[in-house]
């Protein structure tokens, strides 16, 4: 008898570690090589290496930033109205996931843009259950708006949905390849980590992500898993626990 399509996708997620994960991605990423904005071709390229996590049956969903188009701190900076420069920052955000949403479909794989801001013309409004059986039935949920509050970050609202979806772990894809004591392009002498726990990352003042995302992740205990997502096929390489990355844990 031929075996249906939910038990194959059973055996192949049970021979990975992780069944479902959680990619962050800055904005700039992108970018590309511009200054600003977004590059086409990038962008499908991180299309092509989330493709690869998903052909290893592992369910996928995304929440990328919006600093390639606007950052709320940014804007408050310059004497904007935090809370206005925030929901703009939102609204980029929704731009982003739209491009990567588009760059996906192209590839073949089913695609869902779930907003914490209602915006139904163009895309779902974020409801749990519905995400949850998007990713059962393979296809890549992309989480825009954040969390759809001002004065929180891509960082939490990714390590939110992460702890809402179950996932096993939160990949933070970065332009290096972990988490160092310094910028490593500015400073040659900066030390890397290969392991580090969540108190190490607050105390030591890493700052990878922000202290509320790493608080969070440590109190629903998700490994963060930081990595160069700048390198064409890495996202599916680090899943496999290949490649070099640094990984944050409870111990």
């Amino acid at each position: 008898m031929a075996m249906t399509a939910e038990k194959e996708n059973a055996n192949v997620q049970s021979a990975h570690k992780y069944k479902r994960v959680m990619l962050k991605m800055s904005g700039e990423v992108l970018m590309g090589q511009q200054e600003y904005g977004m590059d086409p071709e990038t962008v499908h390229r991180v299309a092509r290496d989330i493709k690869e996590v998903v052909d290893l049956g592992i369910q996928v969903c995304v929440v990328v930033g919006a600093g390639n188009i606007f950052r709320g701190v940014s804007g408050a900076a310059q004497g904007m109205d935090r809370t206005t420069a925030d929901y703009m920052g939102m609204l980029g955000i929704v731009i982003n996931a739209l491009a990567l949403q588009n760059s996906l479909e192209q590839l073949g794989v089913s695609t869902r843009v779930q907003s914490a801001i209602r915006m139904d013309s163009i895309c779902e409004p974020y409801i749990r259950r519905r995400a949850l059986r998007h990713m059962e039935k393979g296809r890549v949920v992309i989480f825009a708006a954040g969390t759809g509050n001002p004065y929180f970050t891509t960082d939490t609202a990714a390590t939110l949905r992460a702890s809402e979806m179950d996932c096993d772990a939160l990949f933070k894809g970065t332009k290096v390849d972990g988490i160092y004591t310094a910028d490593p392009k500015h400073n040659p002498d900066a030390e890397r980590f290969d392991r580090l726990s969540y108190i190490d990352v607050l105390t030591k003042d890493l700052r990878v992500m922000d202290a509320t995302a790493i608080s969070l992740a440590r109190e629903n205990n998700i490994p963060i898993i930081v990595f160069s997502v700048r390198e064409e096929g890495n996202f599916a390489q680090v899943v496999q626990s290949k490649g070099k990355y640094t990984i944050v844990t409870n111990t």
